[in-house]
């Protein structure tokens, strides 16, 4: 039985893969400062500390005590899709920072893996190779995406001066219970459940690579499990137009004569997205199982509950 602790496992991803771990039967312990989380997410018989990961004592305190075997970097830097001019936003270039204080900690203890959770789509903004490999070389155009890259890179480097396996995932667009309203598919099924007419940037022709969050949180497991130091996409491998993602879900909540209001989009966003998947499917037993319809049933249901 291995030991897990999920920085940031309070939140959409990381509290369906604590929860998962947990009832597979492990020790799982949760950090968090639930600034996007809610403690309602966590198991009540999961350890959690609720600590800002910027107070490095504090952090190697919690780190000292629990002493994890596989630690789950999900302290990401969503926050980065603030504007340049947003008063907040140069607080948000402290992710390098804290990235150094989580390695530090990891190190001290004698962690064997770490694995950070990235963004495959943020990354590879605009490929002009579709379905896109690892091996691509990566020019993120958003701020989001380039602080992505950069992470993954001080891991990398970090990791193999200490001598810690390490695991970089970018993923696809995960969706599914529990997901922040702001995201594509939360927002087209609050919309479309409430009778109004969702907002799509663009034409809707965009295609995303959309992936149901236990087809995540498996492919997480299971690229924690393996021994050594990669890089994975984990997505569906599939692309989907926002176009289509609004019809399916029109179709399962039977909304009839509802049409979608576009809205102008930057040069920069991306025309097309989709992840080749097929070195983790190689290199793992990991399969994503779940069609987008169905996934799109289980998320609709969670939403009209909550």
């Amino acid at each position: 039985m291995s030991k897990y602790f999920i920085i940031g496992g309070a939140g959409f991803i990381g509290s369906h893969l604590s929860e998962k771990l947990f009832n597979l039967g492990n020790q799982v312990v949760v950090l968090d400062n639930f600034s996007t989380g809610n403690k309602k997410n966590i198991n009540e018989k999961i350890t959690f500390h609720a600590i800002n990961i910027d107070d490095e004592k504090e952090l190697e305190k919690v780190f000292s005590k629990e002493k994890p075997d596989v630690v789950f970097h999900l302290a990401g830097v969503i926050n980065l899709r603030r504007k340049i001019d947003d008063p907040l936003f140069e607080s948000d270039l402290d992710f390098l920072s804290r990235t150094e204080k989580i390695i530090k900690a990891c190190s001290k203890v004698n962690v064997k893996k770490i694995v950070f959770i990235s963004s495959g789509g943020a990354i590879y903004q605009n490929a002009t190779q579709v379905p896109t490999k690892e091996s691509y070389l990566a020019h993120p155009s958003s701020l989001y995406g380039l602080a992505n890259l950069m992470i993954e890179k001080y891991i990398e480097i970090f990791c193999k001066t200490k001598k810690i396996n390490y695991a970089l995932l970018r993923l696809g667009n995960v969706y599914g219970p529990r997901q922040w309203t702001t995201g594509i598919i939360p927002s087209l099924i609050l919309s479309l459940k409430n009778n109004e007419s969702p907002v799509i940037y663009g034409d809707g022709t965009q295609t995303r690579d959309f992936i149901y969050i236990d087809d995540v949180v498996e492919g997480i497991i299971a690229s924690a499990e393996k021994l050594g130091s990669e890089t994975y996409n984990l997505g569906s491998g599939k692309e989907i137009s926002l176009n289509q993602a609004f019809k399916t879900i029109g179709d399962l909540l039977n909304i009839k004569g509802i049409k979608p209001m576009y809205m102008e989009v930057n040069d920069q966003d991306t025309k097309r997205s989709s992840l080749d998947i097929s070195k983790i499917e190689k290199e793992t037993d990991w399969h994503p199982i779940v069609a987008f319809e169905d996934g799109l049933k289980k998320t609709i249901e969670w939403f009209k509950n909550n």
